[in-house]
């Protein structure tokens, strides 16, 4: 490989031979190279002696042919990094960036959790393993394969927050026909892996519709638990970079709802810029000023049901579409809107006031089933301590066959 080759009389002072060392340190940290591998390897790319003290306090050196050398060391500690060159030439202009990206592969090995050695095919830990991007790469490298996933195949991970997990894994298996389908329960919510190469728009609005109709929308959502069933989907791509399309997933997931106007099921690659009002703790949402009006408003029969047409006029964009949607007359689509404008001061007549309707709204949805996730991720949280930690084996491991 050229990582083996590398070495720094060959490099010169530029950009691109730093990225090279860059690289070459990258490589160690995701294979299960020890501290000991790591000076080596070190030692051979600088073509000189180098030395570290680890955090336990032992030192480990190593000559440029990977001998042990003998005597003090010929260095001195980088800093509070203790990591050191043993040079006895001149410096390469690049030695400080050897040194940094030594004592961060190092730093890395420390936090590194151990070699999963006992994965197994049918492990609920192999899809635990696959979304986290802590695990060794030689770990999730296995976990790919005895998961069955194809690893020159993009996967898709989708995040599922429901009481019953059975039938929404029986709907998706339903919508990927044909496809690998892997699952387990992570931090409240359950993780579904698929290698389905169905395009984002399709596959949501079929979840969608297929989820509103199995569970209708509840006549007043801030009434109790809502309870999902709600999916966020993460985007396509490599099954190494599943950790990434899980983070996507939960985000969002955050704009779910089932509300008679939210999606069920939202795909992170629609969201655009909206993207960024899943960085907003549900807390300063739920206190945004538009959205205690619509709170306040919502309080009382009468209110809640001028809220719910403003929601549908949100959506529908004229009184008589929204009127006939709703089965009443037009004239009292306008009346219920006038209360709403007086309690809000909005001018729903006006696209920059319209628009502010729709995001309040939007985030007010957001709001509650943000407060949802998080009961749930602290129930879990609760669970797993109650357990010293352990995973109860219950609706995990493998949600369907490869049948292609």
């Amino acid at each position: 490989m050229e990582h083996e080759q590398l070495r720094m009389t060959g490099l010169g002072p530029g950009p691109d031979a730093m990225m090279r060392i860059v690289a070459y340190f990258d490589g160690l940290g995701e294979s299960a190279a020890d501290a000991d591998t790591v000076v080596r390897r070190a030692a051979a790319l600088a073509q000189c002696g180098v030395g570290a003290r680890l955090a336990s306090g032992a030192v480990v050196r190593r000559g440029p042919q990977g001998d042990r050398p003998g005597g003090q060391p010929g260095g001195t500690p980088a800093g509070d990094r203790e990591v050191w060159l043993e040079r006895t030439g001149p410096a390469h202009p690049l030695d400080p960036v050897l040194l940094d990206r030594l004592s961060h592969t190092l730093r890395m090995l420390e936090v590194r959790p151990p070699s999963r050695s006992d994965l197994h095919l049918g492990d609920p830990a192999l899809v635990e393993v696959l979304l986290s991007d802590t695990e060794q790469r030689t770990d999730r490298v296995r976990a790919v394969e005895l998961s069955g996933l194809d690893p020159g195949r993009d996967v898709r991970v989708l995040a599922l927050y429901a009481d019953r997990v059975g039938p929404v894994l029986e709907l998706i298996e339903r919508l990927c026909p044909g496809r690998l389908v892997r699952s387990a329960p992570i931090d409240g919510l359950t993780a579904v892996l698929t290698q389905t190469p169905v395009e984002d728009r399709t596959l949501c609005d079929a979840l969608h519709s297929a989820l509103a109709d199995a569970a209708p929308a509840p006549p007043r959502p801030a009434q109790g638990r809502a309870r999902g069933p709600w999916i966020g989907v993460g985007e396509r791509m490599s099954v190494y970079a599943a950790p990434t399309s899980w983070a996507q997933a939960r985000r969002a997931l955050r704009f779910a709802s089932s509300t008679v106007y939210g999606r069920r099921a939202v795909a992170f690659g629609r969201l655009g810029p909206l993207d960024l009002l899943a960085d907003v703790p549900p807390g300063r949402l739920l206190g945004a000023r538009g959205i205690a009006h619509i709170n306040a408003l919502s309080a009382t029969a009468t209110g809640a049901q001028d809220v719910d047409t403003l929601e549908a006029f949100c959506v529908y964009g004229s009184l008589r579409r929204t009127a006939a949607e709703l089965h009443v007359h037009h004239s009292t689509v306008a009346s219920r809107l006038a209360r709403v404008e007086a309690e809000t001061d909005w001018d729903l007549g006006n696209s920059i006031d319209r628009f502010v309707a729709t995001l309040v709204l939007m985030m007010r949805r957001m709001a509650l089933s943000s407060a949802e996730l998080a009961a749930a991720e602290g129930a879990a949280a609760e669970g797993a301590a109650a357990d010293g930690g352990t995973v109860a084996d219950g609706g995990t491991g493998e949600a369907g066959g490869d049948t292609a």
